[in-house]
């Protein structure tokens, strides 16, 4: 029989429709919208639901402003743009306004890392973790597809406090297993010889990895960590301590971001071999998500490579 046809849905559309439903079972829910609506998938929820629809324009500071101000009145806001305007731009507010108050926002960048692609580097947030993770009371996550982003939506909904979600342009297969929890972690395929930790679309280059290497009898565990913080120390630990080598896989700079948590976690807890793969202290360039990815060496030839590299040490 022919393979089915794998079907490619974008995580935005994935929070578009999460916000749909949100905004149907619970009227607290408002979205403030810094011009870019119909790119996040907003637009949905504003045709919808227009009396809780705020459109402040291009005004990024601004646009965090309004969404504390509706926090603090009992409301749940989704303040939405891009990851490289928010929190790229507005992160003074971010910190002050929303993470010191500890405001109810949900902080949404879409259009994050090298998956914008042709709109190039201004527009190719490879920071936001980095610049997000450090702020104290805001949880950080990056969702992988269209199914994880939809429940991390509903998940950041539930959570009192503050909520920053990343999530990429392109549409890709749904790989996530259908269940989502802040402060947990997923392993999507078990092994015994290396661990690796992702996070968002760029994990399915993983499990191509994971499975060219099985040919191979090489185990790779592959573990989505679309929780970045907090991060699920348990999960890692429990795989580490099985494998005793550790590879970490994000859209994002080395510096700061998924891979860096992990390292602080293991050089408290566990001392172990560690390789990043991500971008290394560079900006990004024009080009489609694949091709960049190609170029950045984040692909799953590299990142076997990268794997057997490890498993001599």
């Amino acid at each position: 029989m022919p393979n089915k046809k794998i079907q490619l849905r974008s995580a935005r559309d994935g929070f578009g429709e999460a916000l749909l439903e949100l905004g149907k079972k619970n009227k607290d829910i408002v979205v403030v919208s810094a011009d870019l609506a119909e790119s996040t998938r907003a637009h949905h929820f504003a045709k919808k639901y227009p009396s809780r629809f705020v459109e402040v324009g291009v005004a990024e500071q601004n646009m965090l402003g309004v969404a504390t101000g509706l926090a603090l009145e009992g409301k749940i806001p989704f303040a939405t743009s891009f990851g490289a305007f928010s929190p790229g731009r507005n992160w003074d507010q971010l910190r002050v306004s929303v993470c010191y108050s500890n405001a109810n926002v949900k902080i949404i960048g879409s259009h994050t890392g090298l998956s914008v692609g042709p709109d190039g580097a201004s527009h190719q947030a490879l920071e936001d973790i980095a610049i997000t993770r450090c702020l104290p009371n805001l949880v950080v996550l990056a969702p992988a597809d269209f199914k994880e982003t939809k429940l991390a939506t509903v998940a950041a909904a539930k959570h009192q406090g503050p909520v920053y979600i990343r999530f990429a342009r392109q549409a890709g297969p749904i790989f996530t297993k259908g269940k989502f929890a802040i402060g947990k972690a997923q392993v999507l395929i078990p092994g015994k010889d290396i661990t690796l930790i992702g996070c968002g679309p760029i994990l399915e280059e993983a499990l191509i990895a994971a499975r060219e290497l099985a040919k191979k009898n090489i185990k790779l565990e592959v573990i989505n960590s679309a929780s970045i913080k907090p991060l699920d120390k348990n999960t890692i630990l429990k795989s580490v301590k099985k494998t005793g080598r550790v590879i970490t896989l994000e859209d994002h700079q080395i510096i700061g971001g998924l891979g860096s948590a992990v390292a602080e976690l293991l050089s408290e807890k566990l001392p172990t071999p560690i390789k990043m793969i991500g971008v290394r202290d560079q900006f990004g360039r024009s080009g489609k998500a694949d091709q960049l990815w190609e170029k950045y060496k984040m692909t799953h030839p590299y990142i076997i490579k990268e794997v057997l590299n490890l498993l001599k040490k």
